[in-house]
């Protein structure tokens, strides 16, 4: 793709977060955008966000569940950069104005203890990668108007990321099966979704796989300390202002996102 019309599909979802306005899908403004010009208009906002001071502390994986895959019509994940500015305390308030159409996902995060770097890595290369596991609140956004997003929109769109919140005791993941782990997501007190870590990718270990692998085929490696999403156990909810939600997993505690009211 020209070069122009990448820096131009930048601006465009670039401006989005200054006007608070969703726009069109970047698909329908730019008529023939690949996979590959997608991740190029993703890391055209990235270049812009460090260039502006903020430090990239991470990667998300998306579209992890075989409900979301066939949803988009897609047969693989997508990624996206999480930024120091994404991320928030847990239980502290959150300002839900600081986002255009948020919805929540819980997560098990995981944080790598040393550098991970493909391709050719394998699940018992990334399992030693990992420092320790914490339970963890997705939000994630989107920029285009209604959600209305094919997988080069929410891949251009930086994967629709919006924030994330971690929980604040670190666990080892040795003698945990994380694909067995179950998940309890309430928002205000009442229990509204279940999953288990199998709904990613049979297995969230999986996810850092392909994340490692696909980076590495770019020539990029997942840093110690880095945060890694791998995708959510249950299906996304709204989030309105005011609302808090709870995600607890088993054998490894819970997370808090409370999203401040609107006369906040």
């Amino acid at each position: 793709m020209d070069p122009a019309i990448v820096e131009k599909a930048a601006a465009g979802l670039l401006g989005a977060y200054a006007s608070r306005t969703p726009v069109r899908p970047p698909s329908e403004e730019a008529p023939g955008l690949t996979l590959a010009d997608a991740y190029a208009v993703q890391l055209a906002q990235v270049a812009r966000w460090t260039a502006d001071g903020a430090r990239i502390k991470g990667h998300k994986v998306g579209l992890t569940s075989a409900a979301m895959q066939r949803q988009l019509g897609v047969d693989q994940p997508d990624y996206g950069h999480l930024l120091d500015t994404m991320f928030h305390a847990d239980s502290a308030p959150i300002d839900a104005g600081r986002f255009l159409q948020p919805r929540i996902e819980p997560e098990i995060a995981f944080v790598l203890g040393r550098p991970l770097a493909g391709p050719g890595v394998t699940a018992a290369d990334a399992a030693a990668a990992v420092d320790f596991v914490l339970p963890a609140l997705e939000i994630i956004d989107s920029r285009v108007a209604d959600w209305r997003i094919t997988l080069a929109d929410t891949v251009a769109d930086n994967a629709s990321s919006g924030g994330v919140v971690l929980g604040t005791t670190p666990v080892r993941p040795d003698g945990l099966d994380l694909a067995l782990t179950g998940c309890l997501l309430h928002r205000d007190g009442v229990l509204i979704d279940t999953g288990a870590g199998g709904a990613v990718l049979g297995a969230p270990l999986n996810a850092l796989v392909w994340l490692a692998n696909a980076l590495g085929e770019l020539g990029v490696t997942l840093e110690a300390g880095h945060v890694v999403l791998p995708g959510s156990v249950t299906a996304a909810v709204p989030v309105t202002p005011g609302s808090t939600f709870t995600a607890t997993f088993a054998g490894i505690g819970a997370v808090t996102a409370r999203f401040a009211g609107e006369d906040a």
